[in-house]
């Protein structure tokens, strides 16, 4: 017997093959009439809140519900037990949507509470959007395979579910088994507090945990060598070396194990180390600093050392061509306007942010300025590898109150309400417009090969993570 949500699941499916339309405005129409599916599906996910592969009912309810809309499912790739593609039709072009479901540890929180109201006994919480991420780009890849129905549109439509960006990139091991090597074209977005399409390029991220292990009396030493001074040296190190790191080198750490009891020699202690830079190159120039530094510590503590890297992600390469695109159709959705509800909301908000800042709330309404060389974004993503070997879009949309930056409490707060839905339908229907385009003008597709091909030089992608396997036990 089938549950209900399996019920709706298949009402949905039919009704949109009974109502396939064929040009723009019957698209977002039709997406407008559909939503209700996509928004449940955001919300159910938003309540998972399922860390970095761990994802087994998120990842679930989006292989569901594509499914069900007719979609053939590969799962379990590259050895990722919630990854999955959903693919549509054959033949080129190939056109990819991309899909993310993880949430972050410690930002648990109460939809539309303006002030920290943690959910008992939840220890993630949706502080990024994906689970806006995940169910946006499903509705725009359902949208785009019935005007392909309807419209007898040749190629192939993809959606790729991909796990643990947070800190596992999870996409470099699908970029690295091959799973990307047949694509065209990538569309994916993100979560913001704005409207943009722009060409961007972000931060190269490399990390790794650091191991210190101590000794007992008689090993070597006539007193008991404890793991939290290779640690605590370790961090005294890299702070010094802060000044002499590569240019913009962004240095972030967690300690994860330092002891039980003070009077008790700890003979094990960890640490996590993130080390991000607008270059790859200079990312990893700056891990070795790191590494450098944890191993002098071990020298000198009497301690011994070991490391894993976690992760490592490519920055963007941007494609102005198809870009461009993206913001023509970004600009023919527009935003969304803030109801009562919505306002009040804000407005509390605000006032628990640093001086009390709040950006209008009218950018949620604007699309902002399209921008070919704008500034480097301040963000990490394994979407950059792909990027790096097929040519790639993107947009942000704005789905937390403006001024609310992610990876917060707020943003936890925000993405679980009709705030959020919004923002998320907004970059649902550009992804569908663009990609719509991005079938029908191969043209298209041949100068954003060209472009890419030229930005990419004569670099022989990589991965910074080397030839491990992905680490599912990372959030462990």
């Amino acid at each position: 017997m089938k549950s209900p949500a399996s019920l709706v699941v298949v009402s949905v499916g039919l009704a949109l093959a009974a109502h396939a339309q064929t040009t723009k405005p019957e698209i977002l129409a039709r997406m407008d009439q559909t939503k209700a599916a996509y928004e449940d599906i955001a919300l159910k996910i938003w309540g998972y809140a399922e860390l970095g592969y761990q994802e087994t009912k998120s990842s679930g309810l989006l292989e569901e519900q594509l499914r069900s809309q007719g979609f053939t499912l590969q799962t379990g790739l590259a050895g990722e037990p919630t990854s999955f593609i959903a693919s549509y039709g054959s033949g080129h072009p190939i056109i990819a949507i991309i899909g993310e479901f993880d949430a972050l540890p410690e930002l648990s929180q109460e939809a539309w509470a303006p002030t920290h109201k943690p959910i008992p006994d939840a220890k993630a919480g949706h502080g990024c959007g994906h689970n806006l991420f995940g169910a946006g780009s499903a509705a725009a890849t359902v949208a785009v395979k019935e005007w392909m129905i309807a419209t007898g549109q040749k190629g192939t439509l993809r959606y790729y579910g991909c796990p643990a960006e947070e800190g596992g990139s999870g996409k470099v091991y699908l970029v690295r088994d091959g799973l990307f090597a047949d694509v065209d074209a990538v569309l994916h977005w993100h979560p913001s507090d704005r409207n943009t399409a722009n060409p961007t390029s972000n931060l190269a991220n490399k990390s790794a945990k650091f191991r210190f292990h101590g000794s007992v009396v008689g090993e070597q030493a006539s007193q008991p060598r404890n793991a939290i001074k290779g640690l605590e040296a370790m961090d005294l190190m890299v702070a010094l070396m802060r000044d002499q790191m590569p240019p913009d080198c962004v240095v972030q750490y967690a300690v994860l194990h330092a002891g039980q009891a003070p009077n008790v020699p700890t003979m094990f202690a960890e640490n996590f180390y993130y080390i991000r830079n607008h270059s790859r190159l200079l990312a990893e120039e700056g891990f070795r600093n790191v590494v450098h530094a944890a191993e002098g510590a071990a020298l000198g503590t009497g301690t011994k050392m070991d490391y894993e890297i976690m992760h490592g992600n490519h920055e963007l390469l941007p494609n102005d061509t198809l870009n461009r695109v993206m913001y023509a159709n970004m600009v023919t959705v527009g935003g969304f306007k803030y109801d009562e509800k919505e306002k009040a909301f804000a407005e509390k908000l605000g006032h628990t942010l640093p001086g009390a800042r709040t950006a209008a709330l009218e950018l949620a309404e604007m699309i902002q300025p399209y921008d070919s060389n704008p500034p480097v974004g301040q963000f990490s993503t394994d979407v950059g590898d792909i990027s790096w070997n097929v040519p790639t879009a993107m947009c942000m949309a704005a789905v937390t109150v403006p001024g609310v930056p992610l990876h917060s409490w707020q943003a936890t707060a925000c993405t679980g309400t009709t705030i959020g839905l919004k923002g998320m339908m907004v970059a649902a229907k550009t992804l569908a417009l663009t990609a719509v385009d991005y079938f029908q003008m191969p043209e298209l597709l041949v100068k954003a090969k060209a472009e890419f091909v030229q930005r990419r030089g004569d670099y022989k992608y990589v991965p910074l993570l080397g030839d491990r396997k992905p680490p599912l036990d990372f959030r462990s």
